[in-house]
Parts: C-alpha cells; structure tokens; sequence
C-alpha cells in the first residue's frame, strides 16, 4: 500500500525532496505558502493542499523543512497536532535550535506521535539529486521508521541519537565548515599576496596536512580544483544567510552548554561582515574576496 506523506516547506530545498518521494513512489500532499512552489510541487506528482493541518490529514507521516524554530513549533502544535492520524510519524528536516527540537519532540511523544529531527547536508543540488545526508535525532524505532523516507530523499542517513540530536550534529557540522572556509580563502589570498599561484598552491596543499573538503571540493578560487560556485560568480551554492544562520545556532547551542568556541565565533563574526555588505544571498565561499579587499 503506498504511504501518504504531507511536505510542508517547499523552497529551494524542500522542493526538490518532495519531488524525490514522489520518484521513489510515495504519495505526496503538499502545502507551502507560495502558489509557485505548489504549482512546481503539484507539476511532479503532488496533490496540493489548503493548509499544514489540512496536508496532514490522513497521512501516514509528515515531513517539514521550514526556515526556523519559530516556525516549526507554531506549525506543529498550532495546526499538525491536531490534524494528524494517531501514531503519525513526523520529520522535521529544517535546520533550528537544539532546545526548540527537543521541545517540539518531547510535545509529539506526549500526544501519541513519533518524531525525529533529520537536518540535511548537501545543498540545493543534492535535495535535487536525492545524495542528502540526513542527520537524524530521535529514538530507535523512530528513527527506524524515519529510515525508508528519508533515504528516498539521500545517500546517507545517519542516527546521531536521541531529539535534537540531529540538529546538534548539523550545527557542530556547518560551524566547522564556516571556520574552515575562512581559513581557505585566507590561505589562498595570503599564498597570492606572496608570489604562489593559485593552482600550484592547490596541487600542493590538496595532498599535504593543510587538505581540507573546503579546499578540495569546494575550492574558493576560480578556475581551481573541481567546479563549484566560485565559477559561476559565487551564485548557487550555499548562501551567506544560510552559513550565518547555522553559526548564530551554533553560538547559542555553544553558550548554552558552556562550550569554548573561539573559532566559530570568529567566523560567525566575519560572515555577518560579508552579509552586512549586501552578500546574503551569495555562495559563502565569496568570503575570499572580502578578504582579498574586493
């Protein structure tokens, strides 16, 4: 019997793994605020709903990517609660706060549903692809019956323990690739400033001590290593905004539990410089020429 899932958020993520369920034979209600993102839902498969509450209705399991903790507490008890069948299974896959996931978690167990938090990793074109890595937080039997949806939508799904630890497991993840993306542009920069070229200084790093996947797969510097943003102007990618909204969470997430984190603070700090400029929406490898004085 195919299972009904609800998809709530269908922006440039959301989108494209809605559309994947729907390849892997799953039956989709789809709800978003934007009639286009519901017009493009709708074009590859999805039947359109009228609301959250009303995606969820009958649904064997709801699937959420919303842009912050607010939203997710507010859609979850202010309308899936109470719509959703009994011992409907919910997946939030937006990336929020630790403690907003524990909270919205603990809420769904007490009314008689399960729950994980899954966050992905791997951009836009990886929602398109189907090659997320999902991040999961919950118990083992919901994280078991997370399993099948969610690797419809990625390559790799992971259990990273219980609620909200999936979201812990994002924010330490992206907060180590903002600092070691700052130490890449400023080493290519630096490595400019002293007569390297930027290929020669790539061949040499890329298989020494200072190789890092910013370097290798996702090199800030034009014309060098594999594709990426950099050649298309830094557009696409992953946005300033978004790197800056994953290193406040991570700050917080740090400063609650009494953790040291120098590095991150420092990136944080010089990504909201570069969004203060106006580069929001630009790929956060775009760091390089604000270093460079660009």
């Amino acid at each position: 019997m195919t299972q009904t899932i609800a998809f709530i958020g269908l922006g440039n993520m959301g989108g494209g793994m809605a559309a994947n369920l729907l390849k892997n034979g799953y039956a989709v209600r789809a709800f978003d605020l934007s009639d286009e993102a519901l017009a493009r839902a709708e074009g590859h498969g999805a039947v359109r709903a009228a609301s959250a509450a009303d995606a969820a209705t009958g649904a064997d399991a709801v699937v959420t990517m919303l842009p912050a903790g607010t939203h997710v507490e507010a859609v979850y008890t202010g309308e899936i609660f109470g719509a959703a069948t009994p011992g409907a299974l919910f997946l939030d896959c937006s990336t929020i706060d630790v403690a907003t996931a524990r909270r919205v978690s603990e809420a769904a167990v007490a009314a008689g549903f399960a729950m994980v938090d899954a966050p992905v990793s791997g951009g836009i074109a990886a929602a398109n692809g189907g090659t997320l890595t999902f991040m999961v937080g919950g118990t083992d039997a919901a994280f078991d019956s997370a399993r099948p949806i969610l690797s419809a939508m990625g390559k790799a799904v992971i259990h990273a323990g219980g609620a909200g630890n999936g979201q812990a497991a994002k924010i330490c993840n992206n907060m180590l690739l903002g600092a070691t993306m700052v130490a890449t542009c400023e080493t290519f920069a630096m490595a400019r400033k002293l007569g390297l070229d930027p290929q020669t200084f790539y061949d040499i790093s890329s298989v020494s001590s200072g190789q890092s996947w910013s370097m290798t797969s996702y090199c800030p510097v034009p014309g060098v290593g594999p594709q990426t943003p950099a050649d298309n102007g830094y557009q696409g990618g992953f946005a300033v905004g978004l790197m800056l909204k994953d290193l406040k969470l991570a700050s917080a997430a740090a400063a609650s539990v009494g953790a040291s984190v120098p590095m991150g603070n420092a990136a944080e700090a010089l990504y909201q410089m570069l969004a203060n400029q106006g580069e929001a929406a630009r790929d956060f490898s775009l760091m390089i020429e604000m270093l460079e004085g660009k």
